[in-house]
């Protein structure tokens, strides 16, 4: 019974401790507690600690440096990708050429009836799927399984697929892409999921859901993304509308963003910084519209 307690155990403080990570409350480069200190506060063994601390360094959340201490590590110049709600469609294909992306699968078959009906296939009619982990900065942040009509498939090649943006190749098709559809929620992370984005089973994940439709309201693609939440977002800005009385939040539609010149200050300020010292800048992830 113990040997299975002492997991939760550990997890809990990983979850802690992480909590006043991300809260600022250890600032970057600040020593955490000892092993000893954090075993009398929690009640835990030193085993449990060190299996917490593992936890989040896994995570790149703390460095361990032997004989000095465990300290936060600084992540403030590795912002999250940021999705604007208010615009479903703008700058998806900018989304394909700003991030890296892992071709998974390729492959045709007949989809499952909800995708199929979501598509408006006939019954039998099959479709490309696709299994994709986009990555920014070297890192992954999200898993992206793609449905598209087999005659919008069959004109590009897995080759193809794996080098340039999934809407791009369907626009290429002939098709004009007028609107979305989605949905947001929460999940938990599946082994495959786990794998691909480096993070233990059951971790939580953003889950979203996509369909895109051609002018005729025919669906020309299904997209089912997983996104870990530490390094994706969602935001939407919003304005007061209506009359006296019935006032309420709307949509900013074409608003500008404040994210996004913040982001634009981040990474003029760091690659000034570097050519001064003479050290090669290195790319800082930007605010992104929803791009998947």
């Amino acid at each position: 019974m113990k040997s299975a307690v002492e997991p939760l155990k550990a997890r809990r403080i990983y979850l802690l401790l992480r909590d006043r990570i991300v809260a600022g409350e250890l600032p970057p480069g600040g020593r955490l507690p000892g092993e000893p200190t954090l075993a009398t506060e929690h009640a835990v063994s030193r085993v449990t600690v060190r299996r917490a601390l593992d936890l989040l360094e896994k995570e790149g959340l703390v460095q361990r440096k032997p004989g000095s201490g465990t300290f936060v590590h600084d992540t403030r110049t590795v912002r999250p990708i940021v999705a604007d709600l208010s615009n479903v469609l703008s700058h998806l294909i900018d989304m394909g050429r700003s991030t890296d992306v892992k071709l998974l699968s390729f492959g045709y078959g007949v989809p499952s009836d909800s995708i199929a009906e979501s598509l408006g296939l006939k019954p039998g009619e099959r479709v490309q799927r696709s299994v994709r982990v986009r990555l920014i900065d070297g890192e992954p942040f999200s898993y992206l399984t793609t449905h598209v009509p087999e005659w919008i498939g069959l004109t590009y090649s897995e080759a193809e697929l794996a080098a340039r943006p999934l809407l791009e190749l369907i626009e290429r098709s002939g098709v004009t892409t007028e609107r979305a559809t989605q949905a947001i929620n929460a999940t938990l992370a599946g082994p495959d999921a786990a794998a691909a984005l480096d993070l233990e089973i059951g971790s939580p994940l953003l889950t979203l859901t996509r369909i895109v439709y051609e002018p005729s309201g025919r669906g020309v693609e299904h997209l089912h993304a997983l996104y870990r939440p530490d390094r994706y977002s969602f935001h939407m800005d919003l304005v007061r509308t209506g009359g006296d009385g019935e006032r309420r939040w709307s949509p900013a539609l074409g608003w500008p963003r404040t994210a996004e010149k913040a982001d634009r200050k981040v990474a003029e300020k760091s690659k000034a910084d570097k050519s001064k010292s003479g050290e090669k800048p290195t790319r800082v992830a930007r605010a992104i519209k929803q791009r998947s």
